[in-house]
């Protein structure tokens, strides 16, 4: 069976409410693609009236965070069961901007996939090398490391409902999109390392996006790849060419 395609817009720390749902309202009949998945990640504060705003529609609505813990002192953050009570159906983990600015780490990337899992919500787990990392011939062990951390103690059947998102990260905001061959052969070293780590039937199960300013141009070809299930986008998803991108095969 086909794996359906996941196209996502990561909407970084931009749009007030009041934006989110000006932008929502214009994306709305854009994105209608029945073939896709699609998914806004919005700040935080927008996702109440984000959830609003995409009722009786094709759009879900994901965080760009979410922490490991339940509730408690941990002032700023926010728990999954609050994302859950609010509609969240999806959460990016692990992003190369959490990891840099937010020190985040293999280990708590894989905390807070764990807990997205005990409440029902796909992570979109991000991995990616720095150009220094792909210049020393390392990425692939070096994203292989990401994955192998990032699913620990993660079930098989958990493992089938999550999403992988390939983002070079010297590719992301610089307007450099990695050939359509390096993203085939890092997405496809990622399914083969999901194989190794459980089955030939997990490996074909899940989803891997490719993301990396990726545009209306690029998206067709990307897409086709047969280990690129969608793609993970930045900029671009704050525009109407978004639906361009969603509705690539038509």
């Amino acid at each position: 069976m086909a794996r359906k395609k996941i196209i996502a817009g990561n909407w970084k720390m931009n749009m007030t409410p009041s934006q989110a749902v000006e932008l929502i309202n214009t994306l709305k009949p854009l994105v209608g693609n029945d073939e896709v998945d699609v998914v806004f990640c919005v700040p935080a504060i927008d996702i109440i009236p984000a959830v609003e705003a995409v009722k009786g529609t094709n759009i879900h609505i994901g965080a760009e965070n979410m922490y490991f813990e339940e509730k408690g002192a941990f002032t700023g953050e926010i728990s999954p069961a609050m994302l859950d009570d609010a509609g969240v159906k999806y959460v990016i983990i692990g992003h190369s901007e959490r990891r840099e600015y937010f020190a985040e780490t293999n280990e708590t990337v894989n905390r807070k996939v764990l807990k997205a899992f005990e409440h029902d919500i796909t992570p979109i787990i991000c991995c990616g090398e720095s150009l220094t990392q792909r210049e020393q011939g390392v990425t692939i062990d070096f994203i292989r490391q990401q994955i192998k951390v990032a699913f620990l103690n993660v079930t098989a059947d958990q493992a089938k409902k999550a999403v992988i998102a390939y983002e070079p990260i010297w590719a992301i905001g610089t307007g450099k999109v990695a050939t359509t061959e390096q993203a085939q052969e890092v997405c496809k070293a990622i399914r083969d390392c999901i194989t190794e780590i459980y089955d030939a039937a997990t490996g074909e199960a899940i989803r891997i996006q490719y993301g990396g300013s990726v545009s209306a141009s690029s998206a067709p070809e990307l897409f086709a790849q047969p280990d690129i299930d969608g793609g993970l986008v930045g900029g671009a998803s704050l525009k109407a060419d978004f639906g361009q991108i969603v509705c690539y095969n038509k």
